[in-house]
C-alpha cells in the first residue's frame, strides 16, 4: 500500500478525531475488562469525549506540539503528535493512532521514524513514549520497538474501594 507522511493541516482534524476514536475503542474495551466497571467508570466516565477533546487540544496547539499524518489517496489514515522539550532535550510522542482498516501495514512505525528524524534534527538527545502493557496495546508496543525504542516495564495498580 502506498501512503505518504506529511505535516498536519487544520483540515485534517475531523478525520484524525474519527480515526483515533476507532483505533482506541479496543483499548478502552480492554481497560474496562481489566479494571472492572466501577474503576473503569471512575477513570473513564466518557472516554470518547475526553479523547476527542485531548486530540483537538493537541492538534490545535501547534506552538507546543508537532503533528504529522499518514495519508493514502488524500485520506488521513494515521497520525502522530510529539512535543519537543528543550529543558531536558527530549522529544516525547504524545499520541499515535492508525485507522483500524490500515493497521499492521507499518504505518505507525513509519510515523514514529519520521518523528524521530525531526526530533533528532531539532537537536534533542532522546525520544520517549509511554504506552500500555495490556494486550490491546501490543500493536503500539510493536510499532515503538520496530522504530528502535527500548521499553522499560512499569506497572500501575488500581484497587476498587
Amino acid at each position: 500500500m502506498k501512503y505518504s507522511i506529511r505535516d498536519y493541516d487544520s483540515n485534517d482534524l475531523d478525520a484524525i478525531i474519527e480515526l483515533s476514536l476507532l483505533a482506541w475503542d479496543p483499548i478502552f474495551n480492554s481497560f474496562q475488562q481489566i479494571l472492572g466497571q466501577k474503576i473503569y467508570s471512575i477513570l473513564y466516565p466518557d472516554w470518547r469525549q475526553s479523547q476527542k477533546e485531548g486530540v483537538e487540544s493537541v492538534c490545535r496547539d501547534q506552538n507546543k506540539y508537532c503533528v504529522i499524518v499518514a495519508e493514502n489517496e488524500s485520506q488521513v489514515i494515521g497520525f502522530l503528535a510529539y512535543e519537543l522539550k528543550e529543558e531536558d532535550q527530549t522529544g516525547e510522542v504524545i499520541l499515535l493512532a492508525v485507522h483500524p482498516e490500515y493497521q499492521n501495514n507499518g504505518i505507525g512505525t513509519d510515523l514514529n521514524k519520521s518523528a524521530l528524524k525531526s526530533i533528532e534534527a531539532a537537536g534533542m538527545n532522546m525520544a520517549v513514549v509511554e504506552t500500555g502493557g495490556d494486550p490491546s496495546h501490543a500493536p503500539a508496543r510493536k510499532s515503538y520497538e520496530k522504530a528502535g525504542y527500548t521499553g522499560l516495564p512499569i506497572v500501575r495498580y488500581f484497587k476498587e474501594i
